[in-house]
């Protein structure tokens, strides 16, 4: 009984005593502040939750879930017969697919799939209407003055003082040769060339921002040098647009890194000088920039068996003492870096030189790594195909602004009997999905979501899309 009086009392709320009124009130104020905590964390979740909702919405586009919507290839190779070109013969040793193989003939009855001719040229002054806006992996994509775009090995700037894109790449509009018997297919240098877009379709041709050196043979640019992969960054310290990229001589020994600057994305860039960057061999490179402002080389190094990556000085011009190797022993090359909800990923493909090979896909929660590899990413096609990576090699992932986890992928899908009638290979990259380790790799790092490739023959971002 007296248990159930004990109980009884502050239910009661009697205020004979004083103490016991005051213990009543901070019951009741107690309460009433646990239902506005209450009030107020079901509006914030609600509203959490309707953002959640929205970024789902953006995920399952409609146009995004016809994107994912596998699209197989069928390529019957024809049966040998004869001798095969003197080039492919040579070939015959390594390991290549039959179907790489058959596009590394120049003689190859499949010449017209993998390489497709004038008439089916992506013209954006021509085409109009509902046809506007796609995307033909592999096609001759026209500029506005109808010239075919040269910006190979390249990557895109958005350049947010002027709201536009711009696509820096290799000027390859020359004659194809070789220095000599065992060397590579090659081009002298012309420059990098420059487009503009604001639709990232329609590009205009900005000229060379960084031309050849004609006259000076001991000049890094040189026109029998090398110039590869150039990517451009815009530094807000110092308000210049700084251009990197792969420097070297025609035997490939040089292996250095080239630096240029300019005060306008569209140029003329300067050419500041070269170096080995940390002391060591750099080949196939690409930058990235964070969101914090911290720029990072990635170069491949060491006979292209280990990848490097390393920060950037504030300027952009030089490099920290700091850097990580990564895939060692893997031989990879041809870097591409993006990030998505705090994690990085990069795309890279092996070291065939002009021939495609299997892309692979890799995450990190830390730029310097550890990095650990997904697999394939490609998806659709055919399994030749895919491990092929659609017959081209990676230079850069571009991010969609508005659209989470949706990027375009943009590679190359070189010609190496006539390089400058190499083509471009954009296609839709989405990283979304369950999370999975690939079965070919084991590892106890964390989980990663899925990146995935889909291969079309014709494609376009969505309806009303804009940067802007």
């Amino acid at each position: 009984m007296r248990m159930r009086n004990l109980y009884r009392k502050p239910t009661t709320l009697r205020c004979n005593a004083g103490s016991r009124c005051y213990s009543a009130s901070a019951v009741i104020w107690s309460l009433l502040g646990c239902l506005l905590l209450f009030h107020l964390y079901s509006n914030i979740h609600h509203k959490h939750g309707e953002g959640r909702e929205v970024q789902l919405h953006v995920t399952n586009h409609p146009q995004f879930r016809e994107l994912q919507q596998v699209e197989e290839e069928i390529i019957q190779l024809p049966p040998q017969k004869g001798k095969r070109s003197p080039r492919a013969a040579k070939r015959r040793h390594k390991r290549v697919t039959p179907l790489v193989d058959e596009f590394l003939d120049e003689d190859s009855r499949l010449r017209h799939v993998f390489f497709p001719g004038n008439k089916s040229a992506i013209d954006p002054v021509k085409v109009t209407g509902n046809d506007s806006y796609y995307y033909y992996p592999g096609r001759i994509w026209l500029d506005t003055d109808r010239n075919p775009i040269q910006a190979h090995g390249g990557g895109i700037l958005f350049d947010e003082r002027s709201n536009t894109y711009y696509w820096y790449g290799e000027y390859k509009d020359g004659l194809t040769y070789r220095a000599h018997k065992r060397g590579a297919a090659r081009v002298d240098i012309i420059g990098v060339g420059c487009y503009s877009s604001k639709d990232l379709w329609t590009w205009k041709n900005e000229g060379i921002v960084l031309a050849a050196e004609e006259m000076n043979g001991t000049h890094d640019l040189y026109k029998t040098n090398v110039l590869e992969r150039p990517k451009v960054i815009f530094n807000e310290k110092t308000r210049k647009y700084v251009m990197w990229m792969h420097i070297d001589d025609g035997n490939y020994t040089k292996a250095a890194v080239g630096i240029a600057i300019s005060d306008t994305p569209d140029g003329p860039f300067e050419y500041v000088g070269s170096q080995r960057p940390h002391g060591y061999e750099s080949r196939d490179m690409t930058v990235f920039k964070d969101e914090d402002g911290v720029a990072y080389l990635i170069y491949s190094s060491e006979e292209n068996n280990v990848l490097h990556i390393g920060p950037m000085t504030e300027d952009y011009l030089n490099l920290m003492p700091v850097m990580r190797r990564v895939f060692v022993g893997q031989r990879r090359e041809a870097p591409a870096v993006f990030k998505h909800q705090g994690t990085y990923y990069m795309i890279t493909s092996g070291c065939t030189g002009w021939a495609p090979n299997e892309a692979l896909a890799h995450a990190a929660e830390s730029i310097l790594g550890p990095w650990e590899t997904l697999g394939n990413p490609c998806v659709g096609g055919n399994k030749m195909f895919r491990i092929a990576t659609f017959l081209a090699q990676s230079t850069f992932v571009l991010p969609l602004p508005g659209f989470s986890g949706s990027f375009i992928f943009m590679a190359d899908r070189w010609n190496p009997s006539d390089l400058r009638d190499s083509r471009y290979v954009w296609l839709p990259l989405m990283v979304e999905g369950p999370t999975h380790h690939s079965p070919e790799y084991s590892s106890r790092l964390p989980l990663w979501s899925r990146v995935s490739i889909y291969w079309h023959r014709k494609w376009r971002l969505p309806q009303g899309w804009s940067t802007f």
